[in-house]
């Protein structure tokens, strides 16, 4: 049976209110010691731990000890939920229902990214259900917020299960027509969140998907999407991480960054990636019904190889470029200026419904 265990993180400033408030901290623990923890700051998952083929715990979501921690770094929204849009929107606008929308340029004051200056990531969200296998956060947005149209409401429901099931379902409802495409921006590594770039190299990676949104040297989509087939990018069975790594290592990003088009039917929940660690035996599988996945390598993070100074998370662990991966589902990125990509339009009495299940275990030692 799964427990819900509460506890206090901290202390923060709401910015939708600019009043102190309380950050609860929601446990959700399996029988077996699988466990993940849920901050209502962002909606963040702050830890994630995992046993090995021995029954090892290890925490596998990068993150940190305490508020102070997020604060400093937010600009990595580790663990975050983001929104209203996720990724980035090229030059801050669009247009919805014939009128240009101008939403905030928080990227090189020129684009839009994760939301803007004050995204979902930077709230405090309400706590409006504790369950038996969960909890279930609200953030309302208001009218015309970071440029947004329609005050919008959204509803996440985390749950856990005994089979390793961590699900998110995301549902969002609007007052006037807007745009939507909600994303979670945890990173992770199997092997520890911080066993660096080494054992990141060591990881296999499936992702069902034959193309990948093409862009432009600022990241930004060029309205194509490019075949993956016998290129670097291609991730239709499970393949080594590291040496496509190595395949891509002189390319101008040095690793992965892209948005992989996902081989799903309409709104149906099905596997779209698998990771494998196969030295501690552990295994994540993703699971959705959004029609994209973005897959990066924590490529901005900083470099060991540059002799950065490395970010210092959680337990006095290095973060370092390279040391992670993140699997975010989502829509395709600057939707609302490429008519040919699926739509991330919300209207009234339409329901956002995005569901997503990261399913966890751990197979044998091989020998």
């Amino acid at each position: 049976m799964v427990r819900v265990i509460e506890d206090m993180f901290g202390i923060a400033v709401n910015p939708m209110t600019q009043k102190t408030d309380r950050v609860r901290r929601f446990t959700l623990v399996t029988e077996r010691g699988m466990s993940v923890s849920i901050l209502t700051m962002g909606a963040i998952i702050q830890s994630l731990k995992v046993p090995d083929f021995n029954g090892k715990l290890e925490d596998v979501c990068l993150g940190y000890d305490d508020v102070a921690g997020y604060y400093r770094n937010q600009q990595y929204f580790f663990g975050a939920t983001i929104g209203r849009m996720a990724n980035r929107t090229a030059h801050g606008r669009f247009k919805l229902c014939g009128k240009e929308v101008s939403v905030s340029r928080n990227l090189r004051d020129r684009h839009h990214q994760n939301g803007g200056f004050v995204g979902f990531d930077s709230v405090i969200w309400d706590v409006v259900g504790v369950h038996k296998d969960g909890v279930t956060l609200q953030h309302i947005s208001p009218d015309g917020h970071e440029g947004y149209p329609g005050e919008l409401t959204t509803n996440i429901n985390f749950s856990l299960n005994e089979t390793g099931c961590f699900g998110m379902r995301i549902e969002a409802r609007t007052k006037a027509t807007t745009a939507v495409n909600i994303s979670n921006h945890s990173f992770f590594n199997l092997a520890g969140h911080g066993a660096g770039r080494d054992s990141l190299y060591q990881h296999m990676l499936m992702i069902k998907a034959q193309k990948i949104v093409d862009v432009d040297q600022e990241l930004l989509p060029t309205g194509k999407l490019m075949r993956v087939r016998t290129t670097p990018y291609d991730f239709s069975s499970l393949v080594s991480l590291g040496k496509r790594l190595n395949q891509v290592s002189t390319c101008p990003l040095g690793g992965f960054d892209n948005h992989f088009c996902v081989d799903i039917p309409p709104n149906r929940v099905q596997l779209v990636a698998r990771v494998v660690h196969p030295c501690s035996g552990r295994f994540m599988e993703v699971h959705t019904n959004q029609p994209g996945l973005q897959f990066s390598t924590a490529n901005h993070l900083p470099s060991e190889d540059s002799s950065d100074i490395p970010i210092s998370g959680k337990d006095g662990s290095n973060y370092v470029r390279q040391g992670a991966f993140t699997l975010q589902t989502q829509k395709y990125p600057d939707a609302m200026n490429h008519c040919d990509f699926p739509s991330v339009v919300l209207n009234p009495g339409q329901l956002y419904d995005h569901q997503v299940v990261y399913r966890f275990g751990s197979c044998p030692k091989r020998v």
